[in-house]
């Protein structure tokens, strides 16, 4: 059985997949066109903004799926995928701005925020296997000392 620890290929190419095609969602939900130019100054302003924040969030889950498909594929190493591969905390929506905001599109911001909070755990995890806890490092301090202190 797969501890959640375990980031599989299948599990990033299908949270790829998905990342996708809310990207493409969101990009057409937050488009700023000149067909949206009647819309009342605050509510531009507010889908600006959660736009900003709603794109770069999707941002930073492709560039991190991006960096572990390329895991996968052998093009980063582990270490490389450890140290260029962190997602970058999520900067939530404010909620005075969304009360702007159709309904449609509150929907979209809190799927691309429960996707980046899927793979912010899925990160979490990965990246805790990597920690050494300090009592483990004190044990074995504590062995060596007796092993060399036996000989």
């Amino acid at each position: 059985m797969a501890s959640p620890t375990d980031i599989s290929q299948p599990i990033v190419e299908t949270l790829y997949c998905e990342a996708l095609v809310l990207a493409d969602e969101v990009r057409a939900a937050f488009d700023l066109s000149p067909a949206r130019t009647g819309t009342e100054d605050l509510v531009r302003i507010a889908l600006s903004v959660e736009g900003l924040r709603t794109t770069t969030r999707m941002m930073h889950v492709l560039a991190w799926l991006l960096n572990h498909r390329a895991y996968f594929a052998g093009e980063l190493s582990e270490f490389q995928l450890r140290r260029h591969g962190v997602l970058p905390p999520d900067r939530p929506a404010d909620p005075e701005q969304l009360a702007l905001l159709e309904p449609e599109t509150r929907a979209l911001i809190a799927d691309s925020m429960a996707l980046h909070g899927r793979i912010a755990r899925l990160d979490k995890a990965w990246r805790d296997r990597f920690i050494v806890e300090p009592a483990a490092v004190l044990r074995w301090h504590e062995r060596l000392g007796r092993e060399f202190s036996a000989g």
